[in-house]
């Protein structure tokens, strides 16, 4: 006796699995240039001012989400686009196509000051363990203006960055990183700011 088939069965049709696969890697790389777009993003690091914290060609996914339900925090690694100014004060050969990252260290009313290999928030010395060594130069004093951050690189003394060119506008903030994915031997979750 044979055996009985299944009315409802059809037989795969290739041209639907040809539709149907077209679909499944439309709809995935929309995703994916989706997420890169709108919500995340993948970054390297090209220079050494954020040493000793981030190293050359280290990978990072930056966050393009939480920025717009809060502003940045002290402490916080940022990537931005950088102010234009940033050509002519870092002696830079041409504009800047690519993004930047620095460490958020003054907030908008703020008054910040760099002295004596510290710095100083409203007159009170910041807490600092992530940088390579004191700063050895005299910043401000000066208010942070209001839409805007003051950033630092970690390197302090070998970083283009606020102490040279000013403040970063809020609108000109990416997002915050939140992961280092390379090298494998380094892969680990940056810590959320501390209130200082």
């Amino acid at each position: 006796m044979s055996p009985k088939r299944n009315r409802n069965f059809q037989e795969p049709n290739h041209e639907n699995l040809w539709i149907e696969g077209l679909k499944t890697i439309g709809l995935s790389i929309f995703l994916a240039f989706g997420i890169r777009t709108f919500a995340a993003g993948a970054y390297f690091i090209p220079s050494g001012s954020m040493e000793p914290t981030l190293e050359i060609n280290d990978r990072l996914m930056v966050d393009k989400v939480s920025y717009h339900f809060q502003n940045p925090q002290r402490g916080d690694i940022v990537v931005f686009w950088p102010p234009d100014q940033t050509i002519a004060a870092c002696g830079l050969p041409r504009k800047s196509e690519d993004p930047w990252i620095k460490r958020v260290i003054g907030l908008p009313g703020e008054k910040v000051e760099v002295k004596g290999g510290r710095v100083y928030i409203n007159d009170r010395p910041l807490q600092e363990n992530y940088i390579a060594g004191k700063p050895q130069y005299l910043w401000g004093p000066e208010v942070v203006p209001s839409h805007s951050y003051l950033v630092l690189g970690d390197n302090r003394n070998n970083s283009c960055d606020s102490h040279y060119w000013g403040f970063v506008p809020r609108d000109r903030i990416i997002g915050r990183a939140t992961v280092r994915f390379w090298p494998l031997n380094r892969i680990g979750l940056f810590p959320k700011a501390q209130k200082q």
